[in-house]
């Protein structure tokens, strides 16, 4: 025979009883910002210029910042998050910008469980394919075809 304590009422509270308090830091919305960020289609990469010079080197000892490019502000009831962004060429700025505050909103509505005052997008950069090819791998002077004919 079971030994029943109380009724399920009784033994789940609801969570607006319980007393205490939950205190999130910056950094934490910060790093959820910056994922959900970065698995926008179109986002190359997160922060400016200097940011992302150090974090190649972050990444070069697998140790990837997630909040590079990314501040924020966290009040009692509300969020404000201001994101830097590299986007990957053709796609368009416009739409990556409104996909990463889309993404963000809701990552801050559902995980941090705060209100969003805003989110500020700055698109600092444009990755190129191209950029990416090593010097090695490109075609010595000589061996170009000629740009005019």
């Amino acid at each position: 025979m079971a030994n029943v304590t109380g009724t399920s009422a009784q033994v789940a509270r609801s969570a607006t009883a319980l007393a205490g308090k939950t205190t999130i830091q910056d950094a934490v919305v910060a790093k959820i910002a910056g994922i959900a960020a970065r698995d926008v289609d179109g986002v190359y990469a997160l922060g400016g210029g200097a940011a992302r010079a150090l974090g190649a080197i972050r990444d070069a000892f697998n140790s990837t910042d997630l909040t590079q490019g990314i501040s924020v502000e966290v009040g009692e009831k509300q969020v404000a998050v201001d994101l830097t962004i590299v986007t990957e060429y053709p796609t368009p700025l416009q739409k990556v910008a409104d996909d990463v505050r889309a993404a963000v909103y809701r990552a801050m509505e559902d995980l941090v469980g705060r209100e969003v005052a805003e989110v500020n997008i700055t698109v600092d950069d444009v990755h190129v394919p191209s950029d990416d090819v090593q010097p090695e791998q490109q075609q010595a002077p000589e061996q170009q075809e000629p740009r005019v004919r």
